[in-house]
């Protein structure tokens, strides 16, 4: 964690006490921002998550005990590391603190140099055991051969395949892919999205994909080709899953028959493709009227036939790609999106300049949920 990203939230009703201790935690690489009551932190904590919580006990209206007690009751801050400082050497009040799963308790009497230097030593520590169990996880997963994206496309006669995936801040996250290939005529491409981000997400992912993978397979097998068809299958499956049913996801489903070279689309609550048309020399969206998997027990799913001639290119995303993070927070443009990549479509090497225009260092910077993007060339 670079000390240009350590962020604090310093909570005292003693504004010089703030201001002395964020000067000094501005030295050392700190983010200080301070609140002088519960109220005010509060408001900051909706615009900013920090990396850590610094609170007084004793403060008006509301103090430290009554503040923590609110975060710990709120799934988006309990989890941030919260240290209580204060001038006050009781015992009692200290393991009170502690019992709020307060990582720890400075005194205020404490040299600053010695502050900053514990609270630099709290989130490396919390930065190891982090990477620690990242790491453990993702080796039982490679263990277990759990994969919600593949290492590789497909090799095709008629079509180029590709994809680009990110996930955020490099956790496994709710985005899924994959390509199924039943016998010498078919092949599908999946494409989802579970809401939600990390570990939670990416659990729920290979439900969905057990799901998505045996109905496409059972299809087939019964001679239904047609991906709404497909797509209200699964819908109804998931809509009556007592877990499922109330996680949301959206799915993108693309069949591709090998001998006529026709390409088939259904969407449930996903990004509209983008279509390149080379004859045309312009782009288009392809939109779908489905919704997210399992809201309801029928989806009114659509099916979009594409004839996809030689040049042709399809683009499939997640959400994830079209998020951007600004001076004013957060936003979600597809338009913009579209404004970026489109003048890159058709081009002899459009993945690399997607890859370059949408994954480069400066766009990496501005990630706040997963990414997957899915290219469809016809040759």
């Amino acid at each position: 964690m670079p000390d240009s990203l350590k962020k604090i939230l310093l909570v005292d009703d003693d504004r010089f006490i703030l201001t002395l201790i964020c000067r000094m935690l501005y030295r050392k690489g700190f983010i200080c921002r301070k609140a002088d009551s519960v109220k005010m932190a509060l408001q900051m904590l909706e615009k900013e998550t920090p990396d850590i919580i610094l609170s007084d006990y004793s403060m008006p209206v509301m103090d430290g005990f009554q503040f923590r007690q609110m975060l710990l009751n709120d799934k988006r801050w309990r989890n941030v590391p919260f240290v209580f400082f204060t001038s006050f050497a009781d015992q009692e009040l200290a393991q009170k603190g502690l019992d709020l799963k307060a990582i720890d308790y400075i005194d205020k009497n404490t040299p600053i140099p010695l502050v900053v230097s514990k609270l630099t030593n709290i989130l490396d520590t919390i930065r190891k055991q982090h990477e620690q169990s990242i790491h453990e996880i993702g080796a039982a997963a490679r263990a277990l051969n759990l994969r919600s994206v593949p290492e590789r496309a497909p090799e095709n006669e008629s079509f180029k395949f590709d994809f680009l995936h990110q996930s955020f801040e490099n956790y496994p996250g709710g985005d899924f892919i994959d390509f199924i290939t039943t016998g010498d005529d078919y092949t599908f491409i999946i494409l989802g999205d579970v809401m939600g981000k990390k570990w939670g997400a990416w659990f729920f992912s290979f439900n969905f994909l057990s799901y998505i993978r045996s109905a496409i397979r059972l299809c087939v097998f019964e001679g239904d080709i047609s991906t709404a068809s497909i797509v209200n299958k699964i819908n109804r499956v998931v809509n009556l899953d007592p877990v499922l049913s109330d996680v949301l996801s959206t799915l993108s489903l693309v069949m591709i028959n090998h001998k006529t070279t026709e390409v088939r689309y259904t969407g449930a609550g996903d990004m509209p493709p983008i279509y390149y048309n080379r004859a045309a020399g312009s782009c288009s969206q392809v939109q779908s009227s489905g919704m997210l998997l399992g809201v309801m027990p029928d989806g009114q799913y659509d099916e979009q036939i594409i004839d996809m001639l030689p040049g042709d290119q399809l683009i499939i995303v997640t959400d994830g790609m079209t998020d951007f993070r600004n001076k004013g927070g957060t936003k979600t443009d597809y338009r913009l999106f579209v404004e970026k990549v489109g003048p890159l479509l058709g081009q002899e090497n459009t993945m690399e300049l997607i890859k370059k225009e949408t994954f480069s260092e400066q766009a990496d910077s501005e990630v706040i949920d997963d990414r997957s993007l899915l290219f469809i060339e016809r040759k």
